[in-house]
């Protein structure tokens, strides 16, 4: 709502709005593009317009929706996944990522699905084997050790923690 609301400031028409992607059919002066990015980042949002970054973006979007939203788990390993879906080899994919983020796309994975198992962990409403199912792990023992090799806690002291230690997801 937000960049809409800054495109419409600025007289700018598109054809779709998406979280994190914006189409305009036409071309946009120099002036728009300077003014909008400036609108932008006051609400606390930028603009990107560079392949690689586009790119990267599409990355974390496709494994923010893949980890964070229930119906759309999985079953086949995350490269193929994400090569599939971007049409992109994942090797130049990772590199990309890498070089623009700085960490590694396996990560920024593990990272989501460690937040994900803190939130679960938080509303305990699925015990520890449902949660590891949830997140495609292979095993309880797979979750606990990657969970406190993250964060350095076990899943079960991390419960019993009065102040939950989780971060914002575009913190990650």
């Amino acid at each position: 709502m937000a960049v809409q609301s800054e495109l419409e400031k600025i007289g700018l028409h598109w054809t779709s709005i998406e979280l994190g992607e914006v189409v305009l059919p036409g071309k946009v002066s120099g002036y728009q593009l300077k003014t909008l990015n400036d609108n932008l980042k006051k609400a606390g949002l930028e603009l990107i317009d560079d392949k690689k970054s586009i790119l990267v973006e599409s990355v974390k979007t496709l494994i923010i929706k893949l980890v964070h939203n229930q119906d759309c788990q999985i079953k086949v390993n995350l490269s193929d996944y994400l090569t599939e879906i971007t049409q992109h080899n994942y090797t130049y994919l990772s590199n990309i990522f890498s070089e623009v983020k700085g960490i590694t796309i396996e990560r920024f994975y593990l990272m989501h699905k460690i937040e994900k198992a803190k939130e679960l962990l938080v509303y305990n409403e699925l015990n520890l084997t449902e949660i590891a199912d949830k997140l495609n792990y292979s095993s309880v023992a797979h979750l606990s050790n990657q969970f406190k090799k993250m964060t350095g806690l076990t899943p079960s002291h991390f419960k019993n923690l009065r102040h939950k230690k989780r971060f914002m997801l575009e913190d990650l």
